[in-house]
C-alpha cells in the first residue's frame, strides 16, 4: 500500500471549517497515512496566528506581567475548533501544564511549539489516528542543531508499527528533553523528515496556493501554475525570493528521491506543483519560472591587460571577503570585471572596499552603480530551445527596459539579468508575456 505524508499549513487549520476540509482530503485517499499539522493560522486579515499569541503570552508570564487574558484567547481558539468538530476532547490539563511551564520560564521555543502540539492532539482525535509527540522522535543536539541521523533512525522505528499517525510540525527536543523549534515555517521541514523516515512514496504539502507560480502574482496578473519543477530549478527560484516551501524542507526528501506535491487545501481538485529530482516530462513553456530581487549594486573594475594578470580575480574578491561581503555574480570581459553585491551589505564599507581594490590590483578605473535588480529566468526547457536569450532581449527592448547585465550559468538552466530597480516589474511582465502568454496562444 502506498504511503503518503501530508502536511497542512496554518491557514488550512485555522478553524473547524478548515479542519473539515482537511479531514475530507485525508479520508479521500487511504494512502494519506501520516499527517503533520501546523498551529492554527489567521482566519481573516485582522486575525492573529496562534503562534504569535503564544509568544505574547509567554513573554508576559515570564516577565511577571498579566497574561491570563491572552491565555484565555488561545484556549478559546482551540475550544471553538473542538466544538465545531463535535469532539469529545478536553485540553484543560494541557493548558494547566502550559501555564505552569510559562511561569517556570521553559523558553520561547517551548511556548511556540504548543500551537502545533495542541493542534496535533485535535487532529489525531478528529481522524482517529495515533498521536506521536514530535519531542519524542525529532532530535536536536546540545547546540540546537537538528540531528538528522538520530531522528531518522528513532522516527523510522517508532512509525514502523503505526499504521496511521499525526506528528506535530515545527519542533523537537534536545537529549535532555528541552523543546527546540525549527525556524518559522518549520512544519514543512518536519513533513519532509517524516517522509524520509518512513520511505514515503509522496510528500504532499497542503497550503493556501495551488502550487508554485511562474511569476509573482503581485507583479503578473493571474500567473500560470508550474506543473513540474526539478529541485535544481526550485533552488534557483527560491534563492531569488520565490517562496512556497521552507528551504530546509527539500534536503531530507531529496536524499531519498521522494517527490513533493504542493497542493491547495481550498482547491483540492487542482493538481498543484510536483517537485522532483529529475524528469523527462517536457515543460509546458520554454521557461519554468521567473523570480527576482531588488537592492543590488555593481562595482565595475577596468584595467588594461587584466586577462594576463594571474590571480587578479582572487585579489579583488579577497577585498570583499575582508569586509564580510559576499558577491552574487561576477561577469567579466578581457579588460573589465564587475562584482554584484547586496547594496545594504556594501554601503557601510564602500569606500574601504574601493581603496582596498586600488591597493590590491591598481585598476585604471573603478565605477559603481546602485539601485539594481536581478531577475532569474529559470527552466530546464531552455537547454533545448534556441534563441532564448534573444527572445528575452527583444521582449525587454520592446518594454523599453535597459539591460545592465546578463549572466548565464554553464548548466544552461538559468539566465540572470540585471536592470534598474525602477524597471524591475516591467521587465518581469515582459519576460512572462514573451514566454508564457504568447506560448499559450
Amino acid at each position: 500500500m502506498m504511503k503518503k505524508v501530508v502536511k497542512f499549513g496554518g491557514s488550512s487549520l485555522a478553524s473547524a471549517r478548515q479542519f473539515k476540509k482537511v479531514g475530507e482530503i485525508i479520508r479521500s485517499d487511504k494512502s494519506r497515512r501520516y499527517v503533520v499539522p501546523s498551529a492554527p493560522g489567521k482566519r481573516n486579515d485582522k486575525d492573529e496566528k496562534v503562534t504569535d499569541l503564544l509568544y505574547q503570552c509567554y513573554d508576559a508570564a515570564s516577565e511577571g506581567r498579566s497574561y491570563k487574558k491572552i491565555l484565555e484567547k488561545i484556549k478559546t481558539r482551540y475550544d471553538e475548533i473542538i466544538d465545531g468538530l463535535d469532539l469529545n476532547l478536553n485540553l484543560d490539563y494541557e493548558f494547566n501544564q502550559i501555564e505552569e511551564n510559562f511561569l517556570k520560564k521553559a523558553g520561547r521555543d517551548y511556548a511556540a511549539s504548543r500551537g502545533e502540539y495542541l493542534n496535533g492532539m485535535i487532529m489525531a482525535a478528529y481522524l482517529g489516528y495515533e498521536f506521536v509527540d514530535a519531542a519524542q522522535v525529532v532530535f536536536f543536539d546540545d547546540n540546537g542543531n537538528f540531528d538528522a541521523e538520530t531522528t531518522n533512525r528513532e522516527l523510522g522505528e517508532r512509525l514502523e508499527h503505526i499504521e496511521r499517525a499525526v506528528i506535530p510540525g515545527f519542533y523537537g527536543a534536545k537529549q535532555d528533553g528541552t523543546i527546540t523549534t525549527f525556524s518559522r515555517g518549520g512544519s514543512d521541514v518536519t513533513g519532509s523528515i517524516v517522509a524520509r523516515a518512513i520511505h514515503a512514496d509522496m510528500y504532499e504539502n497542503w497550503t493556501d496556493v495551488s502550487g508554485f507560480l511562474v511569476a509573482d502574482p503581485r507583479i503578473v496578473k493571474n500567473p500560470q501554475v508550474i506543473e513540474t519543477i526539478t529541485y535544481k530549478e526550485l533552488r534557483e527560484l527560491a534563492y531569488m525570493g520565490a517562496s512556497v516551501l521552507h528551504e530546509d524542507a527539500i534536503f531530507p526528501v531529496r536524499k531519498e528521491g521522494i517527490p513533493i506535491n504542493i497542493r491547495n487545501t481550498n482547491r483540492p481538485e487542482d493538481k498543484g506543483t510536483l517537485i522532483v529530482e529529475s524528469t523527462c516530462r517536457k515543460p509546458r513553456y520554454t521557461i519554468t519560472g521567473i523570480a527576482g530581487k531588488k537592492g543590488f549594486c555593481s562595482i565595475n573594475i577596468e584595467k588594461a591587460m587584466m586577462n594576463t594578470e594571474v590571480g587578479f580575480g582572487r585579489k579583488v574578491l579577497e577585498v570583499f571577503e575582508r569586509y564580510g561581503i559576499s558577491f552574487e555574480h561576477m561577469p567579466s570581459g578581457i579588460d573589465t570585471m564587475t562584482v554584484l553585491v547586496h547594496q545594504s551589505e556594501f554601503e557601510e564599507y564602500e569606500q574601504s572596499v574601493i581603496a582596498g581594490i586600488h591597493r590590491a590590483v591598481e585598476p585604471d578605473f573603478v565605477e559603481m552603480e546602485s539601485d539594481l535588480a536581478l531577475i532569474a529566468v529559470v527552466g530546464r526547457g531552455m537547454k533545448a530551445s534556441r534563441g532564448t536569450a534573444g527572445r528575452i532581449f527583444s521582449a525587454l527592448a520592446h518594454a523599453r527596459v535597459n539591460v545592465k547585465m546578463i549572466d548565464q550559468g554553464s548548466s544552461e538552466l538559468n539566465i540572470i539579468i540585471g536592470v534598474k530597480n525602477a524597471d524591475f516589474e516591467a521587465a518581469i511582465r515582459a519576460i512572462y508575456d514573451i514566454f508564457v502568454t504568447t506560448e499559450m496562444e
